[in-house]
């Protein structure tokens, strides 16, 4: 069985990490989003709300083969510990692939684990989630960009945060 980890902050987890995800589990016989911390971002969301929206919006996909779990340290290490043979990275553009390409030659140098690039659908380019926070922090409708509830989730972290 071949086991492939979607890593990510997923804060919030959108329709584009989403599609990445229905896609790497049409190439691997299991998929796990794994959910990461990011020490360069500050999120808005806390891990365990990310866990909660990441499942609820797999769950909602009828996703079957695909699990949801929390990455406590190097993406590597947790491929290792579950058995994962690639990480799946969707990409939108350039700057996407600029960014990625030194972490997957870093994976493959610590673990010997692969990265499988997926181009994002175009219909979602333009869908990140430093602008789904954007946009509802200034009041913006951004239902139509994330799974179902989760722009109820991030509406309710900004307002405890305001």
């Amino acid at each position: 069985m071949t086991i492939a980890v979607c890593p990510g902050s997923f804060d919030p987890m959108t329709l584009g990490h989403l599609d990445v995800v229905r896609r790497a589990r049409s190439m691997f016989d299991e998929v796990v989003v794994g959910v990461a911390r990011n020490a360069g971002k500050s999120a808005l969301l806390t891990v365990d709300e990310r866990l909660q929206v990441a499942r609820a919006a797999v769950e909602h996909a009828g996703l079957d083969g695909v699990g949801v779990a929390r990455v406590p340290g190097l993406v590597v290490e947790f491929c290792r510990e579950i058995g994962a043979r690639a990480v799946v990275k969707g990409l939108r553009g350039g700057a996407d692939f600029d960014a990625e390409v030194p972490m997957a030659l870093m994976n493959r140098h610590l673990a010997g684990v692969e990265t499988v690039f997926v181009i994002g659908d175009p219909a979602l380019a333009h869908v990140a989630s430093s602008l789904v926070k954007d946009v509802a922090r200034h009041g913006g409708d951004v239902d139509d960009l994330v799974p179902p509830g989760v722009g109820d989730v991030v509406r309710a972290a900004l307002a405890r945060t305001a």
